[in-house]
């Protein structure tokens, strides 16, 4: 009996944040049950119906890292497409902003998509299991 061909999803719209502290980068790491495990990336994720951009990264900050976001200021839109492991095509409009948190302890997202947050020196980022589209926003390779 021949498999289903791939489902293609897409474009869906999500907003991250570029979050600053000296030498370091703020990322979330992707929990067990997501289609990536234990890749890291910048804090956000999908812009829900209705919601602006600006609103979807301060709410998806605050989900994720516990922090208070504010003055959302674009940063790059990012456009890329991958296979998940079931053949499925994916395609992402990522909008980054650079964002400003209020002081704060870090708080992990429970039961989402995310499992962790936490601040990487980005001279060590080379070295980490990070997203593409995250080397592409520091610039390193």
């Amino acid at each position: 009996m021949p498999s289903d061909p791939p489902t293609r999803h897409g474009p869906t719209a999500r907003a991250y944040a570029v979050i600053r502290r000296g030498d370091e980068i703020l990322l979330v790491r992707a929990a067990s049950t997501t289609a990536a495990p234990g890749l890291w990336w910048l804090p956000g994720g999908g812009v829900d119906f209705g919601e602006s951009p600006q609103e979807a990264v301060v709410r998806e900050v605050f989900e994720e890292t516990g922090l208070r976001a504010r003055d959302p200021r674009l940063r790059d839109v990012l456009s890329d497409t991958w296979t998940r492991r079931n053949g499925d095509e994916m395609h992402a409009i990522r909008i980054i902003f650079d964002v400003d948190v209020d002081d704060g302890e870090l708080r992990h997202e429970r039961d989402g998509t995310t499992d962790l947050a936490a601040w990487h020196r980005v001279d060590e980022l080379r070295t980490l299991h990070v997203a593409d589209y995250v080397r592409h926003i520091v610039g390193i390779s």
